[in-house]
């Protein structure tokens, strides 16, 4: 089988290695949920071949996850639910129905108005359904913890569960610290967990006041954690010692050059 640009062509090559007797063992024996880890893995791998800006990478792992959506459909088909080509016939309907300032007649919209609509259209597709729903359905439990936690909470605000000012988030994480504290002191560690839980919860949320994304604002301290602490292990290893052999207060000296190499 020869490699082509036509989307029929991985579709063929999905369902050959699908056929039981002349197929790949280990693809066959796959399910929705065995799949489903590998999904988002090739997902978090788009994001880090942008955040490197490397596009040759981002052209390949478009590719491999291309490539579980052909997986998911192909299983689907052979349960008679439905295929690749249903997938797109809904994907499509969909960006139609929820863009009418592109394909209907609203139009001259703003970003923000635009945004706002996308919401509308969205809300009344979820009470078209056969079950009620809450403010907060909708959000995957799969999703990364910070990435939920700003979700629910951008869904709770949207129905005035919130506060009005940055600040008063500010007086609430501290209160959370205390709530920490208290509990480290009264040896309570298995309440402190609960209560780190809260802290995180409420920094989300100074996240989403002051508009900033929490995963990226993280995935930026920990890269500067990883060039710090590069920083440190090679001055280390210039004198041929590891971190290991190094004392704390040697440590943090080095992190502070570090920062100040990183300023200029």
């Amino acid at each position: 089988m020869t490699p082509s640009r036509d989307i029929s062509r991985l579709i063929e090559i999905m369902a050959a290695l699908r056929t039981p007797g002349t197929g790949c063992p280990w693809d066959i024996e796959q399910t929705f949920a065995t799949i489903a880890p590998y999904t988002i893995e090739e997902a978090y791998e788009v994001a880090d071949a942008i955040a490197r800006g490397d596009i040759a990478d981002l052209r390949d792992e478009l590719g491999d996850l291309l490539l579980q959506v052909a997986f998911h459909a192909q299983i689907a088909e052979e349960q008679g639910e439905f295929d690749f080509g249903g997938v797109v016939e809904a994907i499509t309907r969909k960006m139609i129905r929820r863009h009418p300032h592109v394909f209907g007649d609203a139009r001259d919209l703003s970003p923000d108005q635009v945004k706002a609509l996308w919401g509308q259209i969205k809300a009344r597709e979820k009470q078209g359904g056969a079950e009620p729903q809450g403010a907060l359905a909708g959000v995957p439990l799969a999703m990364p913890a910070l990435t939920r936690a700003l979700k629910l909470q951008e869904k709770a605000g949207k129905v005035g569960f919130d506060w009005n000012d940055a600040r008063a988030v500010l007086a609430k994480i501290r209160e959370e610290i205390d709530e920490v504290e208290a509990e480290l002191d009264a040896g309570r560690m298995d309440l402190a967990e609960g209560e780190v839980g809260d802290l995180l919860f409420v920094v989300v949320n100074l996240a989403r006041h002051l508009k900033i994304d929490p995963e990226q604002a993280l995935r930026g301290t920990n890269g500067k954690f990883e060039r710090r602490f590069g920083f440190i292990e090679a001055a280390l290893a210039r004198q041929g010692r590891g971190p290991a052999q190094a004392g704390l207060a040697e440590m943090d000296a080095l992190w502070t050059q570090a920062k100040a190499a990183e300023k200029g």
